[in-house]
């Protein structure tokens, strides 16, 4: 475990930088709702799609609009699954956590029927109009009076305190839901952590997310309060080649070139979603375990560390992306036939990660990650890391199992997490019968 002290150490011989030494009391306060109130004075239970139409949805969506720029780009909102999760992955991310203030079982049920017609309404780019210009706009406007669809998609989670005595609904908790717990290395902002309602926004630029995410908060003042709020950024170009090319994080390595294959349908439905044979409520089947990690990188130390060294943390080639020893990115290392870490290390983070063993072939993940940055902390250091998704039917063989085997690597000199949380991704809104969480709520009544 790496402590306070520490994080002034540089390894392998290499000079700290100079400057007071970062810690996580020196980081600005996590953007949620403690501050925000400063500033202003104050994831149905019906059966699953085939696994063959899931891919042949998620292939669609992959086509290129006929809109070059992107604006016209839309994901579906009606489904057995939310979009947001094995849909293609946009340049632009904003997660923000939310307590739900509703009083009684009818008034969350009230709630999360608004919450659904507004959100298919903004994924299908719909804007109210005004009708009395003495009034404040319906719309804030940042969109333009014409609007856009802009690849929006908007995901809905629960937290595991969505589970307490408020509304009647432990009885259906999904098995494995829990307050996120901390890990050895991490350092969190309990301003940065959980909450009652995820709402993960992605779309093709941060302005439409925020546009959605403003109009959240503008509908619902007496029903949701903003906890917490992280935005995230991949490069437009990266993601326009996916498949082909791979986004980069801020270590300046490739991120996510051993990711699952979200257009495979029947790995999604056996690593991603929960599916009839599983052992969580009955309304829970279409749904997943969201995972998320706001984890700041010591960047200023990292640029200070030897190429030869942050080559072998990582377990893989800086430029190139192939694992160490091995030509091409893709190219998958023999573990087995390297078993004291000559070629990959034995604690690299890839091969921590997935030492691509039988026993651990399910304990895999589907990521969804996005680079953030938030300015700079009270000592003057760099505020940014990464915005960590992962999606998951079993958070403890999935998450949990990987992050075990994680713990103690050499990259957690250059890591700290500090916020997240567990949230159960609910399923699907089936047709304009059904809202989120109406089977949950219908199996508790």
């Amino acid at each position: 475990m790496t402590d306070k002290a520490d994080l002034g150490r540089c390894p392998f011989g290499v000079p700290a930088p100079a400057g007071p030494v970062p810690s996580l009391g020196d980081a600005p306060a996590c953007p949620g709702r403690r501050g925000l109130l400063g500033l202003l004075g104050l994831a149905g239970a019906a059966g699953l799609a085939p696994a063959a139409a899931l891919a042949a949805t998620a292939q669609e969506e992959r086509r290129a609009a006929p809109d070059a720029d992107g604006t016209q780009d839309r994901r579906s909102f009606y489904g057995a699954h939310q979009s947001g999760v094995v849909t293609p992955q946009p340049a632009a991310a904003l997660l923000a956590s939310f307590d739900v203030l509703a009083d009684s079982r009818d008034d969350l049920a009230s709630l999360m029927q608004r919450l659904t017609a507004r959100t298919a309404a903004l994924m299908a780019g719909e804007l109210p109009r005004p009708v009395n210009d003495g009034l404040p706009p319906p719309d804030n406007g940042i969109l333009g009076p014409a609007g856009m669809t802009d690849g929006l998609s908007m995901t809905v989670g629960f937290g595991a305190s969505m589970f307490d005595a408020r509304f009647g609904l432990a009885a259906q908790r999904p098995k494995r839901l829990v307050a996120m717990a901390a890990f050895p290395n991490d350092a969190l902002d309990a301003d940065c952590c959980h909450g009652d309602l995820l709402i993960q926004f992605n779309a093709n630029t941060a302005e439409t997310n925020i546009h959605a995410l403003r109009a959240v908060l503008k509908e619902f003042p007496a029903d949701l309060a903003l906890r917490w709020k992280q935005d995230g950024f991949l490069p437009p170009h990266t993601v326009k080649t996916q498949g082909r090319d791979t986004a980069r994080n801020l270590l300046g390595f490739k991120d996510g070139t051993a990711n699952l294959d979200a257009a495979d349908g029947a790995l999604m439905d056996r690593i991603v979603w929960v599916g009839e044979g599983s052992d969580e409520p009955g309304w829970a089947r279409g749904g997943s375990y969201q995972v998320v990690r706001i984890i700041r990188t010591l960047v200023e130390r990292w640029d200070r560390t030897p190429l030869r060294e942050q080559q072998t943390i990582i377990g893989r080639d800086k430029a190139e992306g192939a694992p160490l020893g091995l030509r091409g990115e893709h190219d998958i290392p023999d573990y087995a036939a390297d078993p004291r870490g000559l070629g990959v290390p034995l604690d690299a983070h890839i091969r921590r990660a997935n030492p691509r063993t039988a026993a651990t072939a399910d304990s895999v993940i589907l990521r969804r990650a996005y680079n953030y940055s938030n300015g700079l902390t009270k000592a003057g250091q760099l505020d940014m890391g990464l915005l960590f998704s992962s999606f998951q039917a079993d958070l403890d063989r999935g998450f949990v199992a990987v992050q075990t085997r994680l713990n103690g690597e050499a990259l957690e000199e250059y890591i700290k997490p500090v916020g997240g949380g567990y949230f159960f991704t609910l399923p699907g809104v089936e047709g304009p019968r059904d809202h989120f969480a109406k089977a949950l709520l219908d199996a508790t009544a």
